[in-house]
Formats: structure tokens, sequence, C-alpha cells
């Protein structure tokens, strides 16, 4: 494979992350808008917002199936606009049934998107033969600061829904698609045709793959409590004022973007284990001074360190299950990504049941013990394929820029 076609297929992958990372910030910063405008009643919403995770899910597990007789890129290729195009439906219906299929269309695509795009990553990973997967996930926290500021617009201008959305389609949409087109899978190119029969017949044991499967889980648990709490936190218990208490989240996006921006030369330097080890602690204590804070600017403060110590604890994870079993990685990332949706559903009704029993000071320790726990998973992060009996890494590595 040569290095021109590596770095093409590295750059419009990033162009899909970048995307999906947008599409996902359009739909969730403007859910109170969906909710008005179809009129869903505050106890119907959850329902709604529980299905798309649940939805993802599926989508995930489906995809392990497919990926045996089609290349992960063209799942990509053809889950995107899917993705796109339900987002516009979603802000074009005029009757609840109508948002709830676009919904669950949503929900489906984007578990084909996400597997099918980490496993991608990972095999450009392979290819390289060095850290990249934190790259691909700085370029969806960058969409994803895009996306909110474009529904933030929309909202400020008072825009409809599909006013909002189109936009943001109409470039995307067909940006992703042509960039489609250099789409490259590094393990296929690697393949000779008696790799390319057992693809997909090596087994994939889940025992050895559950600490990777609750680190996800963990990291979501942490993420959803970000996004879903950071607000309330500071206006109810921080005291903070409404237009105070939208900036933790605008600034965990911006040190999660950071931290993956960087991210890949700290896993280049110090590997895969210390990197998760020193996120995973960083996280922890953003979570403790948000138990702990006095004011709001402390508050906030611990919301910085939480997004520079969660952001390097997914890719990594991704990248993991890829070294652990390299005969069979995207079996592997497909049964892992759902996990992402197990976290995404457990932590923002966990936190929010444990504030209205117990403390919302008291609720945040809650996700502090379970990113803290990663600590003792860690080990998995530097996985020797022989020992999972998952094969042997190929040992070429390509130079390229």
């Amino acid at each position: 494979m040569t290095n021109a076609r590596l770095r093409h297929g590295r750059a419009s992958l990033t162009l899909s992350f970048f995307a999906q990372g947008a599409t996902f910030a359009l739909l969730v910063t403007r859910i109170p808008a969906i909710q008005d405008r179809y009129g869903i009643s505050d106890g119907l919403l959850p329902v709604f917002l529980a299905a798309v995770p649940i939805l993802a899910g599926v989508g995930s597990v489906a995809i392990e199936k497919v990926v045996v007789r089609a290349r992960p890129g063209t799942v990509l290729r053809w889950a995107q606009p899917v993705v796109l195009l339900a987002l516009l439906a979603v802000g074009a219906g005029s009757a609840v049934g109508e948002v709830a299929l676009a919904l669950g269309v949503f929900g489906l695509a984007v578990g084909a998107l996400d597997a099918s795009m980490n496993m991608m990553g990972v095999s450009l990973q392979r290819a390289y033969g060095r850290s990249i997967m934190l790259g691909f996930h700085a370029a969806y926290s960058l969409g994803g600061i895009a996306g909110a500021s474009m529904a933030w617009a929309g909202a400020h201008w008072d825009l409809s829904l599909l006013m909002s959305y189109w936009p943001a389609v109409v470039v995307l949409l067909p940006a992703a698609f042509i960039g489609s087109r250099w789409y490259v899978d590094g393990t296929a190119m690697d393949e000779g045709p008696a790799e390319e029969q057992l693809k997909g017949s090596v087994p994939v044991s889940f025992r050895l793959l559950m600490p990777l499967c609750l680190v996800m889980s963990f990291a979501y648990i942490g993420d959803s409590t970000v996004s879903n709490w950071s607000a309330k936190y500071l206006q109810d218990v921080l005291g903070s004022s409404e237009q105070l208490s939208t900036v933790p989240y605008n600034v965990y996006m911006v040190t999660t973007l950071l931290g993956r921006a960087v991210g890949d030369f700290g896993v280049r330097r110090f590997g895969a284990v210390t990197v998760v080890r020193f996120g995973s602690v960083l996280a922890a204590a953003g979570f403790g001074v948000v138990a702990g804070a006095g004011g709001a600017w402390t508050g906030m403060l611990g919301f910085t360190l939480l997004g520079l110590g969660l952001c390097v604890i997914v890719p990594q994870t991704f990248a993991a299950a890829g070294r652990m079993f390299p005969g069979a990685s995207d079996t592997a990332i497909a049964r892992l990504n759902v996990f992402n949706y197990v976290g995404f559903l457990v932590g923002s009704p966990l936190v929010g049941a444990l504030g209205d029993a117990w403390s919302y000071r008291g609720a945040m320790l809650v996700p502090m013990v379970l990113v803290l726990a990663t600590l003792v998973y860690a080990k998995s992060f530097g996985a020797d394929p022989a020992r999972y009996g998952g094969g042997h890494e190929r040992p070429h590595a390509v130079d390229v820029g």
C-alpha cells in the first residue's frame, strides 16, 4: 500500500469522524426544540431519548455480521448519508410518528456508523504502525463543537429545526460521500486469499473482551454525566447564573479536543497503558473537584480536568480491542461499541436518581469511582495478541507522515 493512499484514507476517515460529531451534536443540543415541535410530553421524552442508543446498539451488533461479507468502508459509505438524511427528517416532520421513525433510523444507522468508523480507524493505525486513533476522535470532538455552535445559532436566531439542519446536511453529505472514494481498510490491503477466507472465523472471547467493555461503559457514564448534568449542577448546586451554566459543556468539549489532539504523541512516547492510567486519574480528580467545589469557577476547573482525562480512554479502548484480537478486530470492535450505548443509557438516569434521592454532590462521586476503576483494567490496553490467542500483529509498519 502506498504512503499516499494511506494518507488519503486517513484524511477521508477524519472527515467522516468530523461529520458524525457535528451531526450528533446538532441532534442532542436541539432536544428541547424537537420536544416542542412535536409536542412530546415530559413523560414520553425519556422513551425517545433511550430508543436512540438502544437501536444504535442493535445496529452495532448487526454490523458484526455484515462486515464478514462487506468491508467496513462499504458500510460507512452508505451509513453516513443515512444518518445525515435521518437528521434532516427529524427537522422536517410534522407528527410524532414521523419523528419516531426518523429517530429510529438515525439510531440504527449511528450504530453501524460508529462501529465501522472505529473498525477502519484501528485497521489504519495497524497499517501506520503507530498511534493515530486519538486524532480521529479529535476530529469528532471538533465536529461536535461545530455542530453545537450551529445549533446555538439556530436557537439564537429562532430558526426552525429544518432551517437549522439543512445547511449542515447540504455541506456534509456530499463531502462525506465524495470523501468515501478514498477510504482505505489497512487490514484488507495486507490480506491474501487465505487470510480473506479466515475473516470472521477467529473467535472473540467475551470474557477476555469484558475488561475493555467495562472501561467503555465507565467512560461513557462519565461523559453522559457531563453532557446531561453539568449545566444543572453549576446552576442549582453551585449557584451560577443561567448563562454561566452553559459554559462547562463547551469547556469540556474544547479540552476533549485539545487532549485528543496531542494524545497520540503521549501514546507513542509513554505507551497506551500509561496514558489510560493518567487519563483515569485526571478524570477522577475532575469529578472530585466538581463534587467538592465551593463555587462555579472551581466547578469549571473540575469539568476542565474531566475533559482532559476522559478524552483519551475511548479511542484507546477501541485500539486495545484491535490489538487484543488482530485476527478478528472488526468483530471485537462491533461488540465493544455496544457498551458505548450501555454507558450512555446508564449514566444520566443513574446520576439523576442519586441526585434526587441523595445529593448531586454525592452523585458525582459515583462516576468518579467508576472511572477510577479503569486503573484495575489498564493492563488490557497493552494486550499481547499471542497471549489472547488472536494471532500475531503483522510486523510491517508503513512510515507515513
